[in-house]
């Protein structure tokens, strides 16, 4: 029975410290999908500009 009560009484001075690394490791985790289902934080780059440079260099070259 002393061997047994040994056990119980390290395992449940254990379990706090198991529960608080588990916790830190499994925050980023769970973070993750509530940072996804946020459509609203979503940042777009600006429309780039059509400057038509493509179609003067091939009217240059079909001169030449």
């Amino acid at each position: 029975m002393n061997r047994i009560a040994a056990n119980l009484s390290k395992t449940l001075r254990l379990l706090p410290r198991a529960a608080l690394i588990l916790i830190l490791l499994a925050a980023p985790v769970l973070a993750v999908p509530m940072m996804r289902a946020d459509s609203g934080s979503t940042i777009e780059a600006p429309a780039l500009r059509k400057s038509g440079v493509g179609f003067v260099l091939l009217v240059s070259l079909q001169r030449g």
